[in-house]
């Protein structure tokens, strides 16, 4: 059995979709699901519309991270001389990506629409929001920098392998 499969890269792309579908899926939850809760609070101070924002803007950077790995992946892919082994560790690190950013996003649109139903009634729930909010955003973070060094020792590893 060969170590360079001619279908290794198959694996490798499929830790690209994965990156950029799942965190895709995560920033449109969260943005429709936060995108709510500010319908919502339009309705009574259309003033706080602006600064409760935040969430979907959140959102959005989740789609980044999963551009950013997809980018990153796909450019370490080539059609020949490609490990097996590569593509299963790109594939990991696609969906570690996706999945985190996936998770992200669900958590980042539950408390955003929760937090600004809230931040309606009483202003002080503006600061605990955005606090939550930064503590699901560190998630799809966290897959980005997993995925980030997956990525390194996969492209050190197809230079030695394959030759």
């Amino acid at each position: 059995m060969s170590l360079c499969p001619p279908y290794a890269p198959f694996f490798g792309f499929g830790g690209v979709a994965a990156a950029m579908v799942l965190s895709t899926v995560g920033a449109a939850y969260g943005t429709a699901k936060s995108g709510i809760g500010i319908a919502g609070l339009g309705g009574f101070k259309p003033e706080l519309i602006m600064k409760s924002l935040i969430p979907v803007v959140m959102s959005g950077i989740i789609a980044v991270y999963g551009l950013v790995v997809s980018v990153l992946l796909s450019g370490a892919i080539r059609a020949d001389n490609y490990p097996l082994a590569a593509g299963f560790i790109h594939l990991g690190a696609g969906l570690a990506c996706g999945l985190t950013g996936m998770a992200a996003g669900y958590a980042i649109g539950i408390v955003g629409d929760a937090g600004t139903r809230a931040f309606v009634h009483e202003s002080k729930m503006y600061v605990t929001m955005v606090l939550i909010l930064i503590f699901a955003e560190v998630l799809g973070l966290y897959g980005l920098i997993v995925a980030l060094i997956m990525n390194t020792r996969a492209t050190a590893m197809a230079s030695t392998v394959c030759r």
